[in-house]
């Protein structure tokens, strides 16, 4: 059994967690009960993910990700191998409910040293087709694969407990900070109006409201870029943001 090195967060505000990345502070000792849109409370941990959890998340993934194809869902067996590689890297949201604990929202991470100049890769190369077998354990860079909430659980902000167990990972493992390629759904409106450099500007500068480039800008993440033909998303145009957010805390070591 893992201990539980990422404290579990808790908030009484609701709003809605960001979708995939493809991807926000600090964390507190104790849980509390959450506030849920159907006036249910829940108690929320976050946590390691252990291989109990994995069926559960495999469920969640296709319920918080419709529109994307079998091979860019993490399956089962992907899963447990992010496991094996990479266990510190990997958090789930659970939430107690009648007496069991459920996983309903996870964050799949691994470790590389990204090259800012090339930058440009597809998605399902950046995750070595969902396996993360790209993992680099002495890496310096976080790069943040999956971000997900099961619908039915949006509003306890557990996507931005997830960022936030990110951000304290990045800071105990002293990694430069954290990299994701994430996706804009809200382009979907204003295709006819404007193109994707001039919509992820616009959401940069929060003159648009995107339901997920937003939240991370709000978590802390900066756009360094854009990678087109990255993934199979209609709303982004198939592409997404490269964006970054930084450990302040880095220390170079020797």
């Amino acid at each position: 059994m893992s201990t539980n090195l990422v404290p579990a967060h808790h908030d009484q505000h609701t709003d809605h967690p960001p979708g995939h990345h493809h991807g926000h502070t600090h964390a507190h000792a104790h849980t509390n009960h959450l506030a849920h849109p159907q006036h249910h409370t829940h108690h929320v941990i976050i946590t390691q993910t252990r291989p109990e959890h994995v069926q559960a998340l495999a469920d969640a993934q296709r319920l918080a990700f419709p529109t994307l194809v079998d091979d860019e869902l993490i399956s089962v067996p992907k899963y447990l191998k992010h496991l094996d590689l990479f266990p510190e890297g990997q958090i789930v949201a659970l939430v107690r409910e009648n007496g069991r604990e459920i996983a309903v929202g996870s964050t799949s991470t691994f470790r590389t040293n990204f090259d800012f100049i090339n930058n440009h890769h597809t998605f399902m190369e950046a995750i070595a087709d969902g396996w993360l077998t790209n993992h680099e354990p002495h890496g310096q860079w976080l790069y943040g694969a999956d971000m997900s909430v099961h619908p039915k659980y949006r509003g306890l902000k557990l996507g931005r407990k997830l960022y936030d167990a990110r951000r304290e990972l990045v800071r105990r493992l002293n990694l430069r900070g954290e990299v994701a390629g994430a996706l804009f759904p809200g382009y979907e409106q204003y295709k006819e109006q404007m193109t994707i450099a001039q919509y992820v500007l616009q959401v940069h500068q929060a003159k648009l409201f995107d339901p997920t480039l937003s939240v991370q800008i709000r978590n802390g993440f900066r756009v360094r870029g854009i990678m087109y033909d990255h993934i199979s998303d209609s709303r982004s145009d198939n592409a997404a943001a490269l964006i970054v957010r930084e450990n302040p805390f880095y220390s170079p070591r020797g």
